[in-house]
């Protein structure tokens, strides 16, 4: 046993803190797999943890990051052997289990899936949850029965994570890609990825109403509240829409018009409890279906001691695409 680097946050009757220190592998949780940790990402939910702006870090102290991927360094799991490459979404990392901002981490291997053929660990997590999340609402657009023959597609925070990745997936299945954004700065960005439209957010901002004009065949949500209200509302006859988010809020002030009078599908797309069998369909197809090129072009990668500030700027949506976490 011995120690390694970890970044930390700490309960105060003040509130928090956040800080990198040694960690005592001794104190590391239950699991029958430990992982020497290589790369990490940056979510949304990452940034409210080490911000507390949101009651994401259930025990304390708790290493945040709900991304990994490693060298299985020991293992009793039937499943896994040292020396194994493994990733790791999800399953309460970060949130009730020690997690991914980390050199070393002791998990279920359950929890695990190997790192697929043809994908570098910095790629994995420059896909990451996000990415995973982005492939799984295809996956569920596609299971619903819809096709790029049906109508365009939009996708809500484009130029987030999960948008970018969803953009770049959508565009490359044949989908007409509409990107709504509030940052008109990234439209060529979004183009990049294949959008063929930048919608200003705006549009999916105002009084929302029961019906409005039918406007695309399917979407992927990462906001949720009035954007997703109205969304639903401009979704053409027998569309559906994948919700996975909700930056603007858990509230959802639809009607039931659209789902009646247009047979109007809501998706719910869940990653963290998602069953195995659909997380290792998911990751394969994103190493074969996400454009590596364009993969590069949304991602930045940032050294471990970094993450606090990087935090608190996705929260406050100045991240653009991917951040890849160097664990070192």
């Amino acid at each position: 046993m011995g120690t390694f680097r970890a970044l930390v946050i700490e309960k105060t009757d003040a509130g928090q803190t956040v800080g990198l220190r040694d960690f005592d592998e001794a104190d590391l949780m239950d699991g029958d797999v430990t992982v020497r940790v290589s790369h990490s990402t940056l979510n949304y939910k990452d940034g409210l943890a080490l911000t507390g702006k949101a009651p994401v870090v259930r025990r304390f102290p708790m290493i945040p990051g709900v991304d990994l991927v490693g060298t299985v360094e020991a293992s009793s799991h039937a499943g896994f052997k040292a020396g194994d490459a493994v990733i790791l979404n999800g399953w309460g990392l970060g949130e009730t289990h020690l997690g991914a901002y980390a050199q070393k981490v002791r998990v279920k291997g359950d929890w695990l899936i190997p790192l697929p053929a043809g994908l570098s660990p910095h790629q994995a997590m420059a896909i990451g949850t996000a990415g995973y999340t982005a492939m799984l609402c295809l996956m569920a657009i596609e299971k619903h029965g819809l096709t790029p023959e049906r109508g365009p597609a939009i996708v809500t925070g484009a130029a987030g994570g999960v948008g970018s990745v969803a953009v770049a997936l959508l565009a490359r299945a044949g989908w007409h890609v509409i990107a709504a954004t509030g940052r008109p700065q990234e439209a060529e960005y979004l183009k990049g990825l294949g959008a063929a439209e930048i919608l200003d957010r705006s549009e999916l901002t105002g009084p929302v109403r029961p019906l409005g004009k039918e406007r695309w065949a399917a979407g992927v949500d990462t906001v949720g509240s009035v954007p997703l209200a109205n969304v639903i509302s401009m979704t053409r006859y027998g569309g559906a829409i994948a919700a996975c988010g909700l930056a603007a809020g858990m509230d959802l002030p639809s009607t039931v018009a659209p789902f009646i009078l247009r047979n109007v599908s809501l998706l719910g797309v869940d990653s963290v409890m998602a069953p195995k069998p659909l997380r290792v369909e998911a990751w394969n197809r994103l190493a074969h279906e996400l454009d590596h090129a364009r993969l590069a072009s949304m991602t930045s990668t940032i050294p471990l001691d970094e993450v606090m500030e990087a935090g608190s700027r996705i929260v406050a949506g100045q991240i653009r695409g991917r951040v890849v976490v160097d664990i070192g």
